[in-house]
């Protein structure tokens, strides 16, 4: 299949029933060229990558090892330095809990730094740490979800160890300032961890933003579910101890056999964006637009959630003023597919812990929700969800 930036009036997706779907940063649908490339992993080519002594392994080696190469190459890192994890929340932990098992070997230092808009697993990896005697410190951000940098310069001193700052939020889609946030912690000699999970349409490299350490995900760009990476830097001091036991694959950092058409598909996941981010963007922000404009229309008091300028191309995190936005998602099942917050999270009933940082009341936050655009969206599809919501709001 040739490679080409899907336009507004194609979708190569099967979409059943007609229904639409807006919750491209819980999931994204997998790109029909991730698949093709992944298939022959899939039926023929079904070789262990960890079997030394024989022709379908060696295949099975190669093909890990040149996913490796994509994948480093996207984010100007080595290829030695990419571990493969079964996705961002695998990959959090083994950042953060690894850190911490060998500072307590190799290290005086007990602080750890996040933000109060980290990804549950982050949130849940520091918390973890605690029983061994570290703290957590949380860095407050400001109304618009950018990272209080002046709290944050304040927050740092000799004992802290590590900072865990997401690239792209999940919920409300602000991008943060990951080349000023890696410039201080390189100042003053602490490990820098960007979950960039929801990352993709970021500038990711490592070297620009004296990036440490980094999770991705492949599924939330395009790529299959259950694989992901750990990208850890060679040049660290202390480097983190493996949480996982077992044969010592991936030099000790993650023991397991890799699943070789879960790789694959990640790097042709990572190289469609390479080749196509930047018209991508572009078009994604276009429909985004488009969208929003018509729920102006709709309902002129709407509110919108976090900064509107360095943010996740496609998303809209909007505030209603007079609806709770469960039941409207509920109103509108299964005819559009959007949600309140993260799916991390679903099922449980409180408030998001995103949108109360960033000042909203829990009335606010029990009226909000979060609706995606992404690559297979289309003009016709924008037009639609307008109508639907003007039934309902």
């Amino acid at each position: 299949m040739q490679n080409k930036i899907f336009t507004n009036e194609e979708n190569l997706l099967q979409k059943g029933n007609g229904n639409i779907y807006m919750d491209y940063q819980a999931s994204t649908p997998l790109d029909p060229r991730v698949l093709e490339a992944m298939m022959p992993f899939l039926t023929y080519e079904y070789g262990n990558p960890h079997s030394t002594e024989h022709a379908y392994g060696w295949r099975a080696n190669d093909a890990v090892e040149h996913s490796k190469e994509i994948i480093s190459e996207y984010i100007n890192a080595l290829p030695d330095e990419i571990i493969f994890t079964s996705g961002a929340t695998e990959s959090n932990n083994l950042a953060i809990i690894g850190m911490g098992y060998a500072a307590l070997e190799k290290s005086k230092k007990r602080t750890i730094l996040i933000s109060t808009i980290e990804h549950k697993c982050v949130l849940g990896a520091a918390r973890f740490l605690e029983r061994f005697g570290f703290k957590i410190k949380k860095i407050p951000v400001l109304n618009n979800g950018k990272l209080d940098l002046e709290v944050f310069n304040s927050l740092i001193n000799d004992d802290v160890l590590l900072v865990s700052i997401m690239a792209t939020n999940n919920e409300i889609g602000v991008n943060q300032n990951l080349s000023e946030i890696g410039h201080i912690c390189k100042c003053n000699d602490v490990i820098f961890h960007v979950d960039a999970a929801q990352g993709g349409y970021s500038n990711l490299d490592v070297i620009d933003n004296n990036i440490d350490m980094m999770s991705m995900s492949a599924h939330k760009i395009y790529g299959p579910k259950g694989i992901g990476i750990l990208y850890i830097s060679q040049n660290m001091g202390i480097k983190p101890l493996p949480i996982i036991q077992g044969g010592g694959q991936q030099n000790g950092y993650r023991s397991g056999t890799l699943p070789v058409y879960l790789t694959v598909g990640m790097a042709k996941a990572v190289e469609i964006m390479k080749e196509f981010k930047a018209g991508e963007i572009e078009q994604i922000k276009s429909l985004r637009d488009k969208l929003l404009k018509g729920l102006t229309q709709i309902e002129p008091n709407l509110k919108i959630n976090g900064d509107m300028q360095d943010r996740h191309p496609g998303n809209l995190n909007i505030t209603l003023p007079n609806q709770d936005a469960r039941e409207l998602i509920l109103s509108l099942q299964p005819h559009l597919a959007f949600s309140t917050g993260s799916a991390c999270t679903s099922g449980i009933q409180e408030p998001s812990h995103v949108l109360k940082a960033i000042g909203l009341s829990t009335a606010e936050a029990e009226r909000s929700f979060r609706i995606t655009v992404g690559r297979f969206t289309t003009e016709n599809e924008i037009e639609r969800v307008i109508q639907y919501f003007s039934n309902k709001i």
